[in-house]
């Protein structure tokens, strides 16, 4: 089977602008220790775990399952998990020919199907670029369930530089939702918010260039000031807190939120993991924040977050990307609603479920979650990939390997 292209990455244009981007940004990183991006491999080796020892059937199809107690990852047949072997062998095959070094599927929270490429295994680690704002939501939600701060409120009260500036009414949740209006370009995001020693002030310190709340932009510096609300609100360094309130908690053992060179830490990239640590995200998410009997976040935090967050671009929740019906924006290009006016049936993946959601990264580092078939795939790659793995390529675990 090939890849299918993703609407989301747009023709040869869009294709284009995310290489540069690409370029961009890995041209950036390789002279900063602190943000280096993830090394590709040129190995041909696959190597499959899972999918080979089956469970035992159980009343309850979570009981057991990663996230309900059990410590480890169980494996489960995949078909007794409900999908076509043949049809997961063959999107491995393709996920393999797209510069991946993994590929995961869960379901009930057991794994159905794993594989590794090149010299990669269930402990290789790697950067997964903007799926790390995914984790800031998450951490951001907490700050507001412990009552550190309201979303609805503006961010200038974390934020004492931008009292008395046009930023003083942006709040917190337009950070979440990128259509704070802050000041945004690609060489601005992509090149000098990377090789900046102090990411948060560089961050901080940019202009105000359209009112919040009608402008969509996918917007990396506007995000990088959620980590001052962050240390703010709570009082710690964010990759303090990211290991006390999800990782640690969830077992992502193998995970660590970086710093940059002044010691804040990352909110936009810079989460570096593996498959399985992901798909332990995945299933916090899938789960409504739940882990082992324990709320690390609110569920209702959690459905809010992966709902359309403004009508600029329905595609996007709180840092999260969805599969909604409705107005759709690239992450390339500032979105107005008179370029989106119009749009009613836009989506990422069209003709797989609207529920999806996603945690996405350069470079097809995706997270996918799917409460109705109660799954999640996980595929992490190398930074630059021709053809790209998307949202499009995993969302065909749930639309063609699914059987229920």
């Amino acid at each position: 089977m090939s890849a299918r292209r993703n609407p989301i990455r747009g023709g040869r244009r869009s294709v284009a602008v995310v290489a540069v981007v690409a370029a961009l940004l890995l041209a950036a990183c390789s002279g900063s220790d602190d943000d280096g991006a993830a090394d590709a491999d040129g190995g041909t080796t696959t190597t499959v775990v899972g999918g080979s020892t089956p469970t035992a059937a159980s009343d309850d199809p979570n009981a057991g399952g990663v996230g309900t107690g059990a410590v480890d990852w169980e494996t489960v047949d995949p078909t007794e998990a409900g999908f076509d072997p043949t049809v997961l062998e063959e999107l491995a095959d393709d996920a393999e020919a797209q510069d991946s070094h993994c590929l995961l599927v869960a379901r009930h929270g057991r794994i159905a199907g794993e594989w590794y490429f090149g010299d990669k295994d269930e402990d290789s680690t790697q950067e997964v670029f903007s799926a790390t704002k995914s984790l800031t939501s998450i951490l951001v939600g907490i700050a507001q369930d412990d009552g550190d701060l309201d979303i609805g409120e503006p961010a200038s009260d974390q934020i004492p530089e931008w009292k008395g500036t046009d930023s003083e009414d942006v709040t917190i949740r337009d950070l979440l939702s990128n259509d704070s209006g802050r000041s945004w370009s690609l060489v601005q995001d992509y090149v000098e918010l990377i090789r900046a020693p102090d990411k948060t002030a560089f961050a901080i310190g940019l202009t105000q260039e359209h009112p919040p709340g009608e402008v969509w932009a996918y917007n990396n510096a506007a995000i990088q000031t959620l980590e001052q609300v962050l240390q703010v609100s709570t009082g710690e360094q964010t990759p303090d807190f990211a290991e006390e309130r999800v990782l640690g908690p969830i077992g992502m053992d193998d995970s660590e939120l970086r710093a940059d060179g002044e010691g804040n830490g990352l909110a936009f990239m810079g989460l570096s993991s593996t498959c399985r640590d992901m798909a332990r995200f995945g299933q916090l998410l899938l789960q409504r924040g739940t882990w082992d009997g324990e709320q690390i976040v609110s569920g209702e935090y959690v459905d809010e977050a992966t709902t359309p967050s403004q009508e600029l671009n329905t595609a996007y929740g709180y840092l999260i990307w969805l599969n909604r019906k409705g107005t759709l924006a690239g992450a390339t290009n500032p979105t107005s609603t008179e370029q989106t006016k119009g749009q009613k049936n836009a989506q990422m993946v069209p003709g797989a479920p609207e529920e999806l959601f996603w945690a996405l990264g350069m470079g097809g580092q995706v997270v996918q979650v799917d409460r109705a078939s109660d799954t999640v795939v996980v595929r992490l790659g190398t930074a630059v990939t021709n053809p790209e793995y998307g949202a499009d390529d995993a969302a065909r675990v749930v639309t063609e390997a699914f059987e229920g």
